[in-house]
């Protein structure tokens, strides 16, 4: 068992100092390799920076056995490109098959292409590893033009439907606003009725009398209605314009009003014209009450007479004075005041309506919570509902989508013995409502050494209670991408620090952790419990998480 030390978070390793934590490495067990059925090489021991070398493994194998060839970045520390098609021969009764790989490097160096391991039926066997000398390419500066480094390319983010939300909002609140004008500001045409209601009190009365000519009523010999319209003209020109209670008051009433304002010089009618209209109101009250039945020529007398009396009473009455005009206009004035006043409230209380009943009505479908953070406005649901980008970091790649870019993080070689290299990418810290970072470490150990991924969790609960995380409750189990790579999950709850001191908020994390030969995989997610938005970031962001893309 061999056992080497390394540090993945925040420690005093890189000042030279060793942690007291270890990280179990052992070696895996090998079946023995027979040369004889697996050979290996490479068409080229020196390639110059981004030239491609050929990997070919020969394998002979009965014709019954099943054979399984490295797939995926294996080739660590060079990359490959490209995976060719299975090349078989028969002989006799077994199979010759070739498969080729192409590889390169795009860093100068020396390497050395690991051991492959290719399964025939239930045996495992590996391939010699293989040297590679990466060499630079020589320009010649006095030929090739040298140039400014271009500068940064502003990237134009991707177009989203807000337009849509927008539009479907004006076009609302424009059929909002017809229906208000046309119902309460617009100038309603008026109907007939309503222009005549407009008019001086003597112009309506010649009108009404008019329509009574018009009417049927004496053609039918229907006199008591004939007598009930053209009382009611006399006594609505008298209600407005000499006594205001004429409607209502009895003949006599009336008579005996109208005769103390002439006595009292208010009024200049003649006893004769207080005489015929008494006549013509008693004579109706006799036709409707005492079913009396006059001369249709007598009802058109009358008719003549009260339309004489109407011209007499608009003789007789003062003109008005310039104090009576004014109160007059200050009373239109008043009333033209009183209806626009009244057209605000209504607006202003159907708006106010509208408004309360879309929120109700949105806060019933979505929830109160979601329209008021739609409205108002929340970060992390902004991060949500906004354009998710989906990216792969690190060499093996990890295949993620976030809410946003991750940022690269500076990191150098943690572990002096070993000479780790990390390349992490993340966004936000533990004091965010969400922190998301992805590391991919490559360790300089045998490939044979494989990494204890239980004790690197347990370093990164470490780093937790090293930044004041308190009340870590820790659950494990198995993780599997959508792509059926294996890994460990560790997951809980704790209380995180606060952006106010001394004070902690609910949270929750995941670490997930993956590794092959001499590759560390690693993905943090912490979120705060109490913001309702996170816990949905981090699940899509878990649900996306692969280590290959699928062919």
């Amino acid at each position: 068992m061999k056992k080497f030390d390394f540090n993945f978070g925040k420690s005093a390793l890189g000042s030279g100092h060793l942690s007291s934590v270890l990280f179990s490495f052992f070696f895996s067990l090998f079946s023995i390799v027979s040369f004889a059925q697996v050979k290996s090489s490479i068409d080229s021991t020196k390639i110059k920076i981004g030239e491609q070398i050929t990997y070919k493994i020969e394998v002979e194998a009965d014709s019954t056995d099943l054979i399984i060839f490295p797939e995926g970045q294996t080739f660590m520390p060079l990359e490959m490109i490209e995976s060719y098609k299975i090349d078989t021969t028969k002989n006799n009764d077994r199979f010759n098959l070739i498969k080729k790989y192409g590889l390169t490097q795009f860093d100068s160096g020396h390497y050395t292409i690991p051991p492959q391991k290719i399964i025939i039926g239930t045996k495992e066997y590996f391939t010699d590893s293989l040297k590679v000398e990466v060499n630079n390419v020589l320009v010649d500066s006095t030929k090739q033009g040298l140039y400014d480094i271009k500068p940064f390319i502003q990237v134009e983010k991707s177009s989203s439907d807000w337009w849509k939300t927008a539009l479907l909002i004006l076009a609302i609140i424009a059929v909002v606003a017809f229906l208000m004008y046309w119902f309460i500001w617009r100038k309603k045409p008026l109907t007939e009725e309503e222009e005549i209601a407009l008019l001086p009190p003597y112009e309506r009365a010649k009108i009404a009398l008019k329509k009574l000519d018009e009417s049927n009523y004496l053609q039918h010999a229907e006199l008591k209605d004939y007598y009930s319209e053209l009382t009611f003209i006399i006594r609505r020109y008298l209600d407005e314009k000499v006594y205001d209670r004429a409607l209502e008051s009895t003949t006599d009433e009336l008579i005996n009003r109208l005769t103390l304002l002439k006595d009292g010089n208010q009024i200049e009618l003649s006893k004769t014209d207080i005489r015929n209209i008494e006549t013509i109101l008693k004579r109706a009250d006799l036709v409707k009450f005492a079913k009396s039945a006059p001369d249709v020529e007598l009802a058109k007398i009358d008719r003549d007479t009260i339309d004489l009396q109407i011209d007499n009473v608009k003789q007789a009455l003062p003109e008005p004075t310039e104090e009576e005009k004014l109160l007059d206009q200050q009373y239109k004035e008043a009333q033209e005041r009183k209806k626009k006043r009244r057209k605000i409230i209504i607006t202003v209380a159907v708006s106010l309506f509208l408004i309360v009943a879309t929120f109700v009505g949105f806060s019933i479908k979505y929830g109160f919570h979601y329209v008021k953070d739609t409205i108002i406005g929340n970060d992390s649901k902004e991060l949500l509902e906004g354009v998710w980008v989906t990216s792969d970091y690190g060499i093996p790649p990890i295949y993620i989508s976030t809410p946003v870019v991750l940022e690269r993080v500076e990191s150098k070689a943690i572990d002096t013995i070993t000479d780790a290299k990390v390349s992490a990418f993340g966004y936000g810290t533990l004091l965010s409502p969400i922190n998301i970072m992805v590391s991919t470490t490559r360790l300089n150990v045998p490939d044979s050494v494989q990494v204890d991924l239980n004790m690197v969790v347990e370093r990164n609960l470490q780093m937790l209670e090293n930044n004041n995380v308190k009340d870590i409750i820790t659950k494990r189990e198995k993780f599997v991408t959508p792509n059926a790579a294996e890994g460990l999950k560790v997951f809980g709850t704790a209380s995180f620090p606060s952006v106010i001191p001394e004070r902690y908020r609910k949270g929750e994390y995941v670490f997930l952790a993956f590794t092959t030969q001499n590759i560390l995989q690693q993905i943090i997610l912490v979120w705060d419990a109490e913001d309702r938005y996170t816990a949905d970031i981090m699940q899509r962001v878990l649900d996306s998480i692969e280590l290959k893309k699928d062919e």
